[in-house]
């Protein structure tokens, strides 16, 4: 009976979509596995499709040429190692979400996933049928059990497959970043560990989809839950794990444990490679931004810069009358710093010509808001005729705090087609900011040091369309309304939830209506890097016409 059994871990980047290049990946994953003497190459769930597919996958074109593809595959991969790959499966006029197993040039047996996750950014009880509870498969002498993803969360699946003669558990993941994920699913693996008494292989994707990134960080634990590998998060990698069989069953043989990182630096590598992978997924390859001389965009353009080099960042200024020199000075500043292409572009003369045009309607009308939104709305257009004319994708620049009270205008400032900071509340845009000029890692393309100075995060924060404007003219100060909106937006807390926490029932009940009446706005914005559990969009679906408000 053999005593050693080698599994080639492959953590990488399936395209959605991109059939032939996702098999392409798995195809170099095999060989380098064949090449290191494995028994078994594994890849993540749903890896020939990419993920999250949303509803793409139940498209009878695209499933029915996911699965000729896998069989292409296994017919590539069929003198060497077995292949597990992720990918949908049809059977009985049923999709399902299936691990196949890839043996002897042929799809050799398959898992079929059995929890469905119906929350945050998944919708898969609307796409795919319910697998029934199985047992494990063999690969060489070793009989393997393979809970995918969700399966991996819940108990019954994992002792079901030990109940049946499963030795190891190997886990296909597609599990996006959230805030401490990563603590989740130890917790949850040591469990699964724990209740089987067999090792564990967490294996999840990496790269970035929309508003997701799948950040790997794959690890393996021992019975009991000792951790005897782990895996760098965010970058591709293969790692060779050899098990070896004992008295007491298989056990995992200790490699490398990569080092994690903390939250800052999570989120920002979060920002900067669902950026990356945007641009490089949808076929840009530069993007342009609005360089205000405020914080907001200044992270951005260090996003950015970080993401796909400062030769291929476009920062543009586009001041008017209110616009302060002090903004000039810190927007140069940070365009100077980050090495990137300037452009000053002022829009007085295009402002007075839209005044003049509007004047024999607006005659009589004392001046408001309208004024006010005419010149984002004018920096918009201007923004986006550079997009077109240059093939830059246009990068909007609006926080959390923004998007949640609607302080932001619906086309202008928020024209654009990805918005790395939506999910960032402005109390952590200061402190990322100053993280990032406090480091620098070897992924980031920009240079090191400080790229934002101190007074673009240190002076008050103003949209800057009118004579002395502070955002805290419209709104509670930022550490106080940030506050608010973690209550009512991340937990779905209530107004006296706010109060008992210490905020006044006015300012809350202010903070809830211009959350309601600015979904509307949410609607129409540009996708953004998902970095919590109730970010805009798939995590937080509210309807846009509501009147309902908190009672309390």
């Amino acid at each position: 009976m053999a005593d050693r059994f080698r599994v080639t871990l492959a953590q990488l980047n399936p395209t959605v979509g991109d059939l032939a290049g996702n098999a392409a990946k798995a195809r170099e994953a095999w060989q380098a596995g064949r090449a290191a003497g494995a028994d078994l190459v594994a890849l993540p769930e749903m890896f020939i499709t990419g993920y999250n597919t949303q509803d793409l996958v139940m498209k009878p074109g695209f499933h029915t040429a996911a699965i000729a593809e896998v069989e292409k595959l296994a017919a590539d991969c069929s003198d060497g190692p077995a292949l597990a790959i992720g990918g949908p499966w049809v059977e009985g006029g049923k999709l399902y979400n299936a691990y196949l197993i890839l043996k002897g040039g042929k799809i050799a047996t398959r898992s079929l996933k059995h929890h469905l996750p119906n929350e945050t950014v998944f919708d898969e009880v609307r796409i795919f049928e319910s697998g029934p509870l199985g047992g494990p498969y063999s690969v060489g002498e070793a009989r393997i059990g393979s809970p995918i993803c969700e399966d991996g969360w819940h108990e019954d699946v994992a002792e079901t497959l030990a109940e049946t003669g499963a030795e190891f558990l190997l886990i296909p993941n597609g599990s996006p970043y959230y805030r401490d994920k990563m603590d989740t699913r130890f917790n949850l693996m040591v469990a699964r560990s724990i209740e089987t008494h067999l090792p564990v292989i967490y294996l999840n994707m990496v790269g970035g989809q929309d508003d997701q990134v799948f950040d790997g960080g794959s690890f393996v634990l021992n019975p009991g839950g000792a951790l005897a590998l782990q895996m760098p998060v965010f970058d591709e990698a293969i790692t060779h794990l050899d098990l070896e069989r004992t008295d007491e069953g298989w056990r995992a043989v200790e490699g490398e444990k990569a080092h994690l990182p903390d939250v800052w630096e999570q989120d920002y590598r979060v920002m900067v490679e669902s950026v990356r992978d945007y641009l490089g997924k949808s076929g840009f390859k530069k993007v342009l931004l609005g360089l205000s001389g405020g914080v907001d965009s200044a992270i951005v353009a260090a996003i950015a810069v970080d993401a796909i080099g400062p030769e291929n960042v476009r920062c543009v200024m586009l001041p008017s009358e209110y616009t302060s020199q002090e903004s000039l000075d810190d927007a140069e500043a940070v365009a100077k710093a980050l090495g990137v292409h300037y452009d000053y572009v002022p829009i007085a003369e295009g402002r007075g010509a839209i005044e003049n045009t509007l004047a024999p309607l607006f005659a009589g009308r004392d001046a408001d808001i309208t004024e006010e939104n005419i010149q984002s709305r004018l920096r918009g257009l201007l923004l986006m005729a550079m997009s077109n004319k240059f093939g830059e994708m246009l990068l909007t620049t609006g926080n959390k705090s923004e998007v949640s009270v609607g302080y932001a205008t619906i086309y202008g400032d928020m024209n654009g087609g990805y918005n790395p900071i939506k999910d960032m509340y402005k109390t952590r845009v200061f402190e990322t900011c100053r993280w990032r000029n406090a480091n620098h890692r070897p992924w980031m393309m920009g240079p090191a040091g400080e790229v934002i100075r101190a007074n673009v995060i240190d002076k008050p924060p103003s949209a800057e369309l009118r004579e002395d404007q502070k955002d805290s003219d419209s709104l509670p100060d930022y550490p106080e309304l940030d506050a608010i909106l973690e209550i009512l937006v991340d937990n779905e807390g209530s107004i006296a939830d706010c109060v008992a926490a210490g905020f006044d029932h006015a300012v809350a009940k202010r903070v809830e209506h211009l959350l309601y009446i600015s979904e509307y706005k949410r609607y129409q914005s540009a996708p953004g890097a998902r970095l919590s559990k109730r970010a805009f969009w798939l995590d937080r679906r509210y309807p846009i016409v509501n009147r309902w408000r908190d009672p309390s």
